[in-house]
């Protein structure tokens, strides 16, 4: 997609919108595809009983590492990239691109930090996070060689943030369809063909996130982009860089906290349930992350569109540009939530067929996206406050659904069931159905302020 045929400012609003958005829950859904065709080779190994079972389970608990070196790529790069939308819509570029040198000077700065720590702590962290003494060997595996190429995920994800917001999605979409396909291809071969195993997966994954990233840089450096990445904006400067973080922390916090939930459920169920309960979690929220791709894609696509024409100081399109999301969003999540509670089996048997664990799952497949169907109403919404740069809402939000509402809930509720297992699951639905609520009622207060404010300017 060419930037100059891309006009934020005009044209129909829903056209638009799907035309950003579509490439984006592409690259959403692809870019999971790293760690899900892992997760999918790996719950096959043979015996799928035993070495499947336990192999799965043991990279099951390095998610919240791979989740926490994500986060800190959200931090820069989805906190940096709806500040330099709105930098050119008010028509200053060159603000624009020294955010955008900003963010890469941190993103590489937090990859040494971060593979430094894992590199150093990665036993009694897998353990924390709900390693057990038969799963402990296939995690370090995983994780060793993953946490090598901390560098590739950051630059990737977070730099990928900055072609997007410029409007070239479909730029962005090949960044994670080369990386994806690279994987998928290396997989059967490095996992099976080699004998590697779980660390075949790692290595599969970080040489195709460094080919993504080699994508970006030279994206970002070249003739077609609009903001450009130069050697004189990449000194930090913390007036550039701290209003970028502050508007970061909402997306970190929702990314971070996934790992501190993770280490919640998988304690809680390896109590209440057995390495069986806890391969279940690792099939659910992989199923979970997966589901929720094409929201947060959708999100992604309205962000330059509401960033732009807030900036632009255009409420009627600002206005516009979040109903066609919200609608969106709704019915996707409705559809979503339908078709799991239909059909929860065959979800769980993309990453499994133990018998055992099919069955465990399936149930807890059910509870654990029993409110899906209203989660539509809460990305719309937390996506909406991150694109017009209100840092104090959608960090709220973000800690209340998970913070200050799910993990009380994983403790509280097995005190109320005689199936503890399953009051760990319910604590997700109950948890979302109290988050939506709280949301739209100050989006309702918020959005209203914000829109009156832009109009009488």
């Amino acid at each position: 997609m060419n930037r100059q045929s891309v006009d934020l400012g005009s044209g129909k609003v829903s056209k638009l919108l799907f035309s950003l958005a579509l490439p984006t829950i592409t690259s959403q859904i692809v870019n999971m595809l790293y760690n899900l065709v892992d997760r999918v080779y790996i719950g096959h190994m043979r015996p799928v009983d035993t070495v499947g079972a336990l192999a799965l389970t043991g990279v099951g608990v390095c998610l919240p590492v791979i989740m926490i070196i994500s986060a800190f790529a959200a931090l820069v790069g989805m906190g940096g990239a709806p500040r330099a939308s709105i930098q050119e819509g008010r028509g200053d570029l060159e603000s624009a691109q020294k955010i955008m040198g900003n963010s890469f000077t941190l993103l590489v700065l937090t990859a040494a930090v971060l593979t430094a720590v894992f590199r150093s702590f990665a036993r009694p962290l897998l353990l924390t996070f709900g390693a057990s003494g038969d799963t402990i060997g296939y995690a370090l595996d995983y994780m060793n060689i993953y946490s090598l190429g901390t560098l590739f995920v950051q630059v990737t994800l977070g730099m990928n943030a900055y072609i997007t917001a410029q409007g070239f999605t479909t730029v962005s979409m090949k960044t994670v369809l080369i990386g994806a396909g690279l994987n998928t291809l290396l997989d059967p071969v490095f996992i099976f063909g080699l004998g590697l195993g779980v660390r075949g997966a790692a290595l599969a994954t970080i040489l195709s996130q460094a080919v993504s990233a080699a994508w970006v840089l030279r994206f970002l450096t070249g003739p077609k982009t609009k903001w450009r990445l130069r050697r004189a904006c990449l000194r930090p400067e913390p007036k550039v860089f701290l209003p970028c973080l502050a508007l970061g922390l909402s997306p970190f916090i929702m990314q971070s906290t996934e790992s501190l939930i993770a280490v919640c459920f998988n304690s809680s169920l390896l109590k209440y349930g057995g390495n069986v309960a806890v391969g279940a979690m690792t099939v659910l929220t992989s199923m979970m992350q997966f589901a929720m791709m094409p929201l947060h894609g959708l999100g992604q696509g309205a962000q330059p569109i509401i960033s732009y024409n807030f900036g632009a100081r255009n409420a009627q399109r600002v206005k516009d540009a979040f109903r066609c999301l919200l609608k969106s969003c709704v019915v996707y999540s409705a559809v979503l939530w339908a078709v799991v509670q239909m059909f929860p089996h065959v979800f769980v048997r993309i990453f499994n067929d133990s018998p055992a664990l099919v069955d465990y799952a399936a149930w807890a497949l059910r509870i654990y996206m029993g409110a899906t169907c209203l989660f539509g109403i809460q990305i719309a919404c937390q996506q909406t406050f991150v694109a017009l740069g209100n840092a104090k809402a959608s960090l709220f939000l973000a800690v209340l659904r998970k913070i200050i509402l799910l993990v009380p809930l994983i403790y509280i509720l097995p005190c109320f069931f005689a199936d503890q297992a399953f009051a760990v699951f319910l604590a997700e639905p109950v948890a979302d159905l109290l988050a939506v609520s709280a949301t739209a009622s100050l989006f309702a207060v918020q959005f209203k302020r914000s829109m009156a404010e832009l109009e009488a300017l």
